[in-house]
């Protein structure tokens, strides 16, 4: 299915939510949808239906998979990503609207990486809440339901980009009126950590 204008805005939306839970899932499901001819890229993003962008990606999702299940690493884990996860949305979007004009283009990459920080911040603000818990199963499914929610996210992009979009959206929404919960969330992480190092 190749997207019209408008429609590639609403997918950019929702792929920028979904990279910022888990970027190499992201990844993987547009270039498995594009290779198979469920989903025509733009021109400068036909490179993610390249086998090897999507071994590599579904190798990197096996090792988050993992590794973003395994309580207090998590954290670091996450941490590091908010140096993959912003960037890549907003390259993403970069390239997704090449066809636009500068400012278009500098437009988008700027919401899709502000999308990808929100979602990201939620989601490690989260992690921070929950990763003090004894037990490992409420960690584990947290970071399993992240991983469905972002190949769920970009599947129904492809062929109900705007409801896709307005899942996004909506959960942009709650991110942004819990963030004074998010921010207390990320201080009572760093200054539990600082408490770690010291002792």
């Amino acid at each position: 299915m190749k997207l019209p204008g408008e429609e590639l805005v609403a997918l950019l939306v929702a792929v920028s939510f979904a990279a910022g839970l888990n970027v190499y899932a992201t990844v993987a499901t547009l270039g498995l949808l594009a290779h198979t001819g469920l989903l025509v890229l733009p021109a400068n993003l036909h490179v993610l239906s390249s086998w090897y962008v999507i071994g590599a990606c579904g190798a990197l999702f096996g090792v988050e998979f993992f590794a973003d299940k395994v309580p207090a690493f998590d954290l670091i884990w996450n941490a590091l990503h908010t140096f993959i996860r912003v960037p890549v949305a907003a390259l993403l979007a970069w390239q997704a609207t090449a066809a636009l004009s500068p400012g278009e283009q500098l437009a988008a990459s700027v919401a899709g990486a502000f999308i990808a920080f929100v979602a990201h911040g939620g989601k490690t603000a989260i992690r921070a809440a929950v990763t003090p818990s004894p037990e490992p199963i409420s960690n584990m499914a947290l970071s399993f339901s992240e991983d469905v929610l972002a190949v769920f996210l970009t599947w129904l992009a492809t062929w109900k980009p705007w409801v896709a979009a307005s899942i996004a959206v909506v959960l942009v929404v709650i991110t942004l009126l819990l963030a004074r919960w998010v921010v207390r969330s990320l201080r009572a992480l760093i200054r539990s950590a600082k408490t770690v190092l010291d002792a």
